[in-house]
């Protein structure tokens, strides 16, 4: 038990400290400051804010140093016999520890809600012709965030470390009981605890940004398609561009992409 709890322990620090969380929520807070005294109304740029307060309280709790902690109290190695004595965390640790994988479970579960929500926000009034460049920016950036949270299985990995504490702690509290935290009784099963089945809720909202998305029809709204003499014009163009400039490499111009668009 104990190395399988060190072993998932690892596994869940590296998760929460890759880079890939790290870089989108910069991102995420550089976007926002950019458009803070140009969309204060803008409801998009509201729901960015709730994915990036759930990001803040995520990285305050400071999960990772409590995970390396707990790791530092398992010893390495097991008790070459049955029934010799075995250096195991105390139940104040345990609960603590226990207790901030609920949290962080709670909040990954409504980043990925807020990430949802924001998403199909921007979808909306990209549609509708509003702000085309932040809402452009943002369905990339939303999608991102959610993809890195689900592609490394953040959320799993954490339900599975807390089924990992719980065993111990029912263990080490039936052995010695020193509880820490009182008036809270810890859930024997965690998905209860969340209130939602997580693998089909991340595949409803998988579903529900893919159709909301229509591929590229809102493209085609925003920019119309070229008549195709004008396409013709634009191609015959950057061919002689392109040969222009292989032949005199020296002479610094600037490529033609086509005719600009109304």
């Amino acid at each position: 038990l104990l190395s399988a709890l060190r072993r998932r322990c690892d596994i869940a620090g590296k998760r929460l400290s890759g880079p890939g969380l790290a870089a989108e929520g910069r991102v995420l807070h550089s976007v926002l400051y950019v458009y803070h005294s140009k969309l204060l109304r803008h409801r998009p740029y509201l729901g960015l804010q709730q994915v990036e307060q759930c990001l803040k309280r995520l990285w305050k709790m400071n999960l990772v140093g409590c995970l390396e902690t707990l790791v530092e109290l398992i010893p390495k190695k097991n008790a070459s016999k049955a029934h010799a004595e075995c250096l195991v965390p105390s139940q104040p640790v345990l609960e603590t520890v226990a207790l901030k994988v609920l949290g962080g479970c709670k909040l990954i579960v409504r980043l990925l809600d807020c990430c949802c929500k924001a998403f199909l926000l921007s979808v909306k009034h990209l549609c509708s012709k509003e702000f085309i460049l932040l809402n452009t920016v943002a369905l990339g950036l939303l999608s991102r965030l959610w993809f890195v949270i689900q592609y490394r299985c953040v959320l799993q990995t954490l339900m599975s470390l807390y089924s990992a504490l719980s065993t111990v702690l029912r263990l080490v509290s039936e052995t010695q009981q020193t509880p820490y935290i009182k008036g809270f009784t810890f859930p024997s099963d965690i998905s209860d605890f969340l209130g939602v089945d997580v693998s089909s809720e991340a595949k409803k909202q998988k579903a529900k940004m893919l159709t909301t998305k229509k591929s590229t029809s809102w493209m085609k709204k925003i920019f119309p398609a070229m008549p195709e003499a004008v396409s013709k014009v634009g191609k015959k163009r950057k061919s002689e561009t392109c040969t222009s400039a292989m032949k005199n490499r020296s002479i610094l111009c600037p490529m033609d992409i086509g005719e600009r668009v109304v």
